[in-house]
């Protein structure tokens, strides 16, 4: 009786030793396979970065591949990628912003080192200088650094020319630290929107270099110089101001100054104001178009004119 109490005593413990030795048997064999299931998701996860591998390297590459609108060795934008009809129809509708008043113009946008924040209400410094039809600003360039104090903008219809000469100006400003802050470029139609951008007597100089002759005359309406237009540039213009003109097409040359001559509001420079002028030499050669024409032996026509007060005005 004993012997059989004993017995299934023994054979339970015995069952417990053999319960316990497959536990760890099978504890043993498990450590493995988990060792095993940890290098499988750390493979999958390699082989997705490994994946993501050539088109990170692609990416990196086209980050660093050079622009091939920028010159490498300058940071400059080729003009070959910006070319564009020589003239646009003035009268025709683009869309643009355009300010709503002179107020509304925010200089942050073209000056941001002078003015950090849109807000510009001590209103101290004002764009004295306007480019009319810039082209590829090359006058804007020189002037930048001949009066370096004083705010300028280019006006352009063409879109692709004004983003050649923006990509210009940051290229400069960048390989020029300090410089070429001053200068500015925004896309727009001088002919009709001139005093949504300028107030009352805000301007001391106003450029129109080359513009288009429009030869027929139905098309001289769309001509940059013309009678009512000097009503405009004489409103923005400061007493003393001066317009200056250049162009290689007589008859447009004598348009020109005939408009200017005839108006009353301003008066033609003497040949020693001329001379004396920095800003007369830099018409002929600042630009593309005065540097064709000088390459091919022709002849330019200026006529440059200060702004006055009519005798009217000043006897009152």
């Amino acid at each position: 009786m004993v012997k059989w109490l004993l017995e299934p005593t023994e054979e339970i413990r015995w069952s417990d030793v053999k319960l316990e030795k497959s536990l760890k048997q099978n504890k043993a064999k498990q450590t493995p396979l988990k060792h095993s299931a940890a290098l499988h998701e750390e493979a999958k996860d390699f082989c997705f970065l490994a994946s993501l591998i050539p088109s990170l390297q692609r990416e990196i590459m086209l980050q660093n591949k050079a622009n091939p609108t920028i010159n490498k060795s300058t940071g400059l934008p080729r003009k070959r990628f910006y070319r564009a009809r020589a003239h646009s129809n003035p009268l025709s509708d683009s869309h643009f912003p355009v300010p709503l008043s002179p107020s509304h113009v925010d200089y942050s946008l073209h000056y941001p080192q002078l003015f950090p924040s849109s807000d510009r209400s001590d209103g101290s410094k004002k764009i004295e200088f306007a480019d009319i039809g810039c082209g590829f600003g090359g006058l804007l360039i020189s002037l930048s650094t001949l009066f370096p104090e004083t705010l300028m903008i280019g006006m352009e219809l063409r879109d692709k020319v004004t983003e050649y000469v923006k990509e210009r100006i940051l290229g400069l400003r960048v390989a020029n630290p300090g410089q070429y802050q001053n200068v500015s470029v925004v896309r727009t139609n001088s002919m009709k929107y001139i005093p949504n951008y300028f107030e009352k007597g805000q301007l001391s100089k106003m450029f129109f270099l080359f513009p288009d002759p429009h030869f027929k005359e139905k098309n001289h309406r769309r001509r940059v110089i013309s009678p009512h237009l000097l009503d405009e540039y004489a409103y923005v213009l400061k007493v003393g101001g001066i317009i200056y003109t250049i162009t290689d097409v007589e008859e447009l040359g004598e348009w020109m100054k005939s408009c200017l001559q005839n108006h009353l509001m301003f008066e033609p420079l003497s040949e020693m104001e001329l001379d004396a002028d920095p800003v007369v030499k830099l018409l002929s050669t600042a630009t593309e178009e005065g540097q064709k024409v000088a390459r091919n032996g022709g002849q330019t026509f200026q006529a440059v004119y200060r702004r006055i007060k009519p005798a009217s005005q000043e006897n009152s």
